[in-house]
């Protein structure tokens, strides 16, 4: 009801009778006032007048109504300790395919190998819950073809050079906008679900405690609608889920990559590798040629470019 309401204001330019929107809508205009409140709690720039009420600015908020046709599967919390915790439980109660946790803050944000995330206000924090019917091998795939649609949505959006860093954080001019982390769990040989936790840089600015990050206002030098950008990553990841086509995943991902070539350093639980990145195999693991002329894979870990 809320988000009716809301879509009732921002088709007017100006003044919306309190009648006029509870005879659109069905309900008493007690309602309607009740509604109105609660919106503006929430947040919403809305001047209630003698004669009706008047969407003054258009809010950049992440309520489920925000997005039409996915009010069902998205949870919105103010505050959480990480969206990875809640989607897990969700996951684990049978939430359906793409149910999407947002936050406005994490208290505990992560990355990988329990890594603290920096989760101020301005930034885009989401967990989303998938159900692809694939075989457990398949799911690194998943993982990659994340961070393909992020870079071309964020490419896309705002013009930028934005790259993968393996395995999926993305870098424009060699500084952290957008981390995942990604959880899974198997029955026999087959996917059960697998979350992935995405934190992208908007319009907060993380550069004063974590000096290689930059937001997106930092880089455009203004404010991004952090629910345009999570629409449109949302809209285009469900499309390519859907559509499958797990083989294209790694070649793509290596056109938008800036590791392949570089010296890195790869940081696991199991100790630390350096070398040249030589390539990325069909499961997404790194090639390196090591000093000794040694050629190693590695599957999982933290990667600092030389």
């Amino acid at each position: 009801m809320k988000g009716r309401i809301l879509s009732i204001l921002k088709a007017e330019n100006g003044i919306v009778s309190g009648e006029v929107i509870s005879s659109a809508l069905d309900i008493s205009r007690v309602s309607v006032w009740k509604h109105i409140r609660k919106l503006q709690e929430s947040g919403y720039d809305i001047r209630s007048t003698p004669t009706g009420y008047q969407i003054m600015s258009h809010s950049d908020l992440l309520f489920p109504w925000e997005f039409t046709g996915r009010e069902g599967k998205i949870h919105y919390y103010a505050e959480v300790s990480s969206t990875m915790d809640i989607a897990r439980e969700l996951a684990r109660k049978g939430s359906p395919h793409f149910t999407v946790v947002i936050s406005g803050i994490q208290t505990k944000g992560r990355g990988r190998l329990k890594r603290a995330w920096l989760s101020d206000k301005g930034g885009i924090y989401f967990t989303i819950i998938l159900r692809p019917q694939i075989p457990v091998l398949l799911s690194s795939k998943t993982n990659f073809m994340a961070s393909v649609v992020l870079v071309k949505t964020l490419r896309e959006m705002f013009g930028i050079e934005a790259m993968v860093k393996w395995p999926n954080d993305i870098l424009v001019s060699g500084r952290k906008v957008s981390g995942m982390l990604s959880e899974m769990e198997a029955e026999a040989d087959m996917l059960s679900f697998i979350n992935i936790g995405i934190g992208i840089n908007a319009n907060n600015d993380p550069s004063s405690r974590a000096p290689l990050a930059i937001s997106l206002k930092q880089i455009l030098k203004r404010d991004v609608s952090r629910k345009e950008i999570l629409t449109r990553y949302l809209d285009a990841l469900e499309r390519r889920i859907n559509a499958g086509d797990y083989d294209r995943v790694i070649p793509e991902w290596k056109y938008y990559t800036c590791t392949i070539n570089k010296e890195v350093k790869i940081v696991t639980t199991n100790g630390i590798f350096s070398g040249l990145a030589i390539d990325v195999d069909e499961n997404g693991s790194l090639i390196l040629k090591q000093d000794d002329g040694a050629v190693k894979s590695v599957s999982f870990g933290d990667c600092f470019h030389s």
